[in-house]
């Protein structure tokens, strides 16, 4: 399961400006996004992620995100920096 990984990693970004923040400094190598997010939240981190050539994982929902990232609401996007 993709989120597993997401799970184990050691160092990661939670939350659109987080992920952001890390696609600017190239530290991103893999980021998750939920397909229920708002598009103009989550808009300009698929469009960094598409310049920079990264991987997308879709995730159902942000709930279901936000667990997967340790944290008890709902996430719009993350990324894993360091596995």
């Amino acid at each position: 399961m993709p989120l597993q990984r997401l799970r184990a990693a050691k160092v990661k970004t939670i939350g659109t400006k987080q992920t952001l923040k890390a696609l600017k400094k190239n530290a991103a190598k893999v980021v998750y996004v939920a397909e229920n997010a708002e598009s103009h939240i989550v808009e300009p981190v698929l469009q960094s992620c598409a310049e920079q050539n990264l991987p997308v994982i879709k995730v159902d929902s942000m709930k279901i995100l936000g667990k997967a990232c340790g944290i008890k609401v709902g996430c719009a996007s993350a990324a894993i920096i360091e596995e």
